[in-house]
C-alpha cells in the first residue's frame, strides 16, 4: 500500500515536470490552489460522445490538448458499438479525430497515446486499426489490459497532442 501511493505520487511530480519542461514554464500556485481560467480552455465536439461523467472531451493547456479516454460510442446515434473491435477501435480513433478537429489539431499533432483493453489477446487487431491512423512518426504508447472499463467496453484510447 505505502508502495502504491509512493509510486502515484513520484507519477504526479514527474508528470508535473515533463508538463513544465514541455511548456517552458513554471505554473504559480495560486491561494485557491486551480490553474487560471484565461490558461485552461474546455474544448468540445458534437462530433464526439459527450462525456458520461464529470470530465471534459478535452483540456487545453497553452499548445498542449489532453483527450480524455474515448470509447466506441457512435455521437450520431449516442449507442455503443462493440460489434467486432475493429469496429470499435474504428470508431474510439474517430472520436479521437473528432475532439482533436475542434482543437484545430489531427492525428499528426499527437504526442502520447493510452490504450486500454479489456483483455491483451485483441491487442494485434487494435494495433492493426490504430495504425491506420499514424502511418508517419506515430506518438508514444502505453498499451495496458484493465479488468473493466467504462459500459463494459473492450478498449479505450487517451492522448496528449501539441500544435
Amino acid at each position: 500500500m505505502v508502495k502504491n501511493l509512493y509510486l502515484s505520487a513520484m507519477r504526479s511530480i514527474i508528470f508535473g515536470m515533463m508538463v513544465t519542461s514541455l511548456l517552458g514554464c513554471t505554473i504559480q500556485h495560486h491561494p485557491d490552489h486551480t490553474i487560471p481560467k484565461h490558461m485552461k480552455k474546455v474544448i468540445k465536439s458534437d462530433n464526439a460522445p459527450a462525456p458520461i461523467g464529470p470530465y471534459s472531451q478535452a483540456i487545453q493547456f497553452g499548445d498542449m490538448l489532453f483527450v480524455s479516454g474515448q470509447i466506441a460510442i457512435d455521437p450520431s446515434i449516442g449507442e455503443l458499438d462493440t460489434s467486432s473491435i475493429q469496429i470499435e477501435t474504428e470508431l474510439v480513433m474517430k472520436n479521437i479525430g473528432a475532439v482533436l478537429k475542434a482543437a484545430e489539431l489531427d492525428y499528426s499533432n499527437v504526442l502520447k497515446c493510452s490504450i486500454f483493453l479489456s483483455d491483451m489477446s485483441l491487442f494485434g487487431e487494435v494495433n492493426e486499426v490504430y495504425g491506420r491512423y499514424f502511418i508517419e512518426n506515430p506518438p508514444a504508447r502505453e498499451t495496458v489490459a484493465v479488468k473493466t472499463l467504462p459500459k463494459s467496453v473492450n478498449v479505450e484510447i487517451s492522448c496528449i497532442a501539441a500544435k
